[in-house]
């Protein structure tokens, strides 16, 4: 048996036991996105669903499509693979306006059905692997749709996310009832970024979701989940090709004298650019190489990974001063334009969007690093160069062997333009 099967025989044997106990979730006031009520955001990050044709994926009771169409005038389509818990959808809601159930896997429908407007998952997602189910989201969405993910990301066991795109077991619980097996695509927040962008869409944020009120009531758990916000990047244009066009011969009778021309060439107008913003294709950062006495300066972020300071370049800022700003704010650390050296440009895409990071050497610094409580990066410890651990950002990766091609760190390859022609050629890294 597959995992999809595994899986999906689970979750029909749970619907069966909720028809048995008789059981429906009310319809709730708002979207939620974990099982804590008032966790996290609502509908608001799928943005103005109204008259929008709206993807429910693994829609199990239909609950959060009957509020998406009653609340926001969503047009919702609720797909659930479960044929029993399809039952349970379609024997409470199925009178709902606004909402269309569909019992089916929800690739298949995708092939057919009308590209939709948005699409959401609720803790759904991870039991498909994703490497069928993005493929089929993006060509099922129209350019600029959002997707928004609802994801495991640490089980009642206190395991973590695996760092590998492979399934793995998890158990569905029931009261009164023995757990049932299933298995999870439970994915690091960076793999699921890298999954989402190299098929077709870019990620706007992860966001990890805990409890925010532990009482007897609800009591302390270790179940983290994470809230992945992403969205449908446009289709790249048609290749044009450059060869020429053929030029046809001229039949006998038409005459070969040259048209007449004018003595004075017309002007040639120009198009100003249009006040709307372009769609986002490239995205510009800077790591900032710190080696003290004790080895590199390195930082771990939320999602896991180890990365050099840095940042994204801000509009009107030189690059000097992002990586002398980014230092302060993600560090403590404070330098001067005139300690920060920039060692080249390193190219790359993901995706549609075209990479392009800034490798810097800070050669004096003040103060001690720190972890700051509003960073996304924190716990700096410095590691010797001859110790460098697993787990690091690839765009520090590249940075870092842009500056020392001789250290042994593996990722994907960009291409490298240094600054210094005289101490660096340029090529892949």
């Amino acid at each position: 048996m597959s995992v999809e099967d595994l899986n999906a025989e689970a979750w029909t044997v749970y619907g069966q036991r909720q028809l048995s106990h008789g059981y429906m979730p009310p319809v709730p006031e708002r979207l939620e996105w974990t099982p804590w009520e008032g966790v996290g955001p609502g509908a608001e990050i799928l943005g103005d669903v109204s008259g929008q044709r709206v993807l429910d994926i693994g829609s199990g009771p239909g609950h959060h499509a009957v509020h998406l169409a009653r609340t926001h005038d969503a047009r919702v389509t609720a797909i659930e693979l479960s044929v029993t818990q399809h039952q349970r959808a379609i024997g409470t809601h199925a009178s709902t306006p606004g909402v269309r159930f569909v019992h089916g896997d929800v690739i298949d429908h995708l092939r057919t059905a009308q590209p939709f407007d948005a699409a959401y998952a609720i803790g759904s997602l991870a039991f498909t692997d994703p490497h069928r189910s993005l493929p089929a989201l993006r060509d099922g969405l129209r350019p600029g749709a959002p997707l928004v993910l609802s994801l495991l990301h640490t089980d009642l066991h206190g395991r973590g996310p695996s760092t590998t795109v492979a399934p793995r077991e998890q158990m569905i619980l029931l009261r009164d009832n023995p757990p049932l097996a299933t298995q999870m695509w439970v994915l690091a927040p960076r793999l699921w970024e890298d999954l989402l962008t190299g098929h077709g869409f870019r990620v706007e944020a992860i966001d990890l979701l805990r409890p925010s009120d532990e009482n007897e009531n609800n009591p302390v758990t270790p179940v983290v989940q994470q809230l992945i916000r992403a969205r449908r990047l446009p289709d790249r244009p048609a290749h044009v090709s450059s060869r020429p066009a053929r030029v046809s011969s001229r039949p006998a009778h038409v005459s070969s004298r040259p048209a007449p021309t004018s003595s004075r060439p017309a002007r040639i107008s120009s198009r100003p650019r249009t006040p709307r913003p372009p769609a986002p294709h490239a995205a510009i950062g800077v790591g900032a190489i710190v080696l003290g006495d004790q080895g590199l300066l390195l930082g771990r972020h939320r999602h896991g990974t180890l990365e050099l300071p840095g940042g994204t370049v801000e509009a009107g800022e030189s690059l000097e001063e992002t990586v002398i700003r980014e230092l302060a704010e993600e560090t403590g650390l404070i330098a001067r334009p005139d300690d920060v050296t920039l060692l080249g440009t390193l190219v790359d895409h993901v995706g549609d969007v075209v990479r392009v990071s800034v490798g810097a050497i800070v050669n004096a610094w003040r103060g001690e690093p720190f972890t700051r409580p509003d960073e996304s990066v924190g716990d700096w410890a410095w590691y010797p160069l001859d110790q460098l651990p697993d787990d690091l950002f690839v765009c520090s990766a590249q940075i870092l062997t842009a500056w020392r091609p001789d250290l042994p760190i593996d990722h994907t390859s960009a291409h490298f333009t240094p600054y210094d022609r005289r101490t660096a050629p340029s090529g892949d890294v």
